[in-house]
């Protein structure tokens, strides 16, 4: 009988014991599902818009990440990507796209201070190359240059989420304090 019938991981691991990461034996981690929920490409000034530019196009390209409870400890994670193609000499849409791949994943037994990072910084990362490839492809059925998008810093990403939700909180209670202050 091999060992991994016995019981073990294919590293020779214990099924039962807790792994590298894992705390009760539960990864921090699953993902059950990978789908896109929403695509759009426009290409509104076709077939004129293929044609060959003097200079580099300009792309603005946009990054987001929002999740929502489905369940007890599983969450839908969206990675939101959109670019927008534009002739850098007269700014005329050379494409507009906008992509919204998600993820279903359960976490494991994880302290509450590592639901955020992990929802929003670990699962985009392992979202990210599928999404990147999926733009390429896109891109380039659509007769453009495939758009191979940068590594995106989800760390970056998460913290100026934060930044924005503090900011936010505190512009939703200045209205509350001035008026406690009139009175």
């Amino acid at each position: 009988m091999s060992d991994i019938a016995k019981g073990a991981n294919a590293d020779g691991a214990n099924a039962g014991a807790p792994g590298p990461g894992q705390v009760g034996g539960k990864p921090p981690l699953t993902i059950h599902a990978q789908y896109i929920k929403d695509m759009s490409f426009e290409n509104p000034l076709s077939p004129g818009s293929l044609m060959p530019l003097k200079s580099q196009p300009r792309i603005d390209l946009n990054v987001m990440v929002k999740m929502r409870k489905l369940e007890e400890a599983t969450y839908e994670v969206a990675l939101i990507m959109g670019a927008d193609a534009r002739n850098a000499e007269n700014s005329d849409a050379l494409f507009m796209m906008e992509l919204v791949y998600c993820a279903v994943v359960t976490l494991g037994d994880v302290p509450q201070e590592a639901l955020g990072p992990l929802l929003l910084i670990e699962t985009p990362r392992l979202l990210f190359p599928f999404a990147r490839a999926i733009i390429a492809n896109a891109t380039r059925e659509a007769g453009f240059p495939p758009l191979q998008v940068a590594p995106v810093d989800f760390v970056q990403l998460y913290q100026q989420q934060q930044q924005q939700a503090r900011n936010e909180e505190q512009q939703n209670a200045a209205p509350a304090n001035a008026e406690a202050k009139l009175n």
